[in-house]
């Protein structure tokens, strides 16, 4: 039998569940306020059957939950979990790493910004313990040994 590398793997596993263009756009969507099926589809423009897929394995996953509509209508919302709200750093990171890549100088874009005054956030690096920031190349990975 041949062993996964990708079994032990939390990036993997990970991407098991939100590596998808459209599972991710949901939950950038769910931070940005989307709650309600139709408005996910609005935004997203996916299918009715695709959304649905989607919002059933982040459901299925712990990423989002459905609960009664906050206005008291017959619908439900969808929201994110403490699970989902964890993924705040990942979104910013992707964020971020397209605002750096993927934009030409004075393209137009949308941006994050904090409530409290209208800036912009902070670049997210990796750091250690004490707080000193790494480059990749000071990190290892540590792999389960068998047995």
């Amino acid at each position: 039998m041949h062993d996964d590398p990708n079994l032990t793997c939390p990036v993997a596993r990970a991407l098991d569940v939100v590596g998808d263009r459209w599972s991710l756009l949901i939950v950038r969507d769910a931070f940005d306020g989307v709650c309600r099926f139709s408005d996910f589809q609005r935004s997203l423009g996916m299918s009715r059957s695709m959304l649905s897929q989607r919002l059933q394995a982040l459901q299925d996953s712990g990423v989002l939950a459905q609960q009664a509509a906050a206005d008291g209508s017959r619908y439900h919302d969808y929201v994110l979990t403490a699970q989902g709200r964890a993924l705040f750093p990942l979104v910013v990171a992707l964020r971020q790493w397209g605002e750096g890549f993927l934009f030409a100088e004075g393209e137009p874009r949308s941006q994050l910004l904090t409530i409290a005054d209208g800036r912009g956030l902070a670049p997210l690096l990796p750091s250690d313990a004490d707080g000193q920031v790494l480059e990749a190349a000071a990190t290892q990975v540590v792999k389960p040994t068998a047995g």
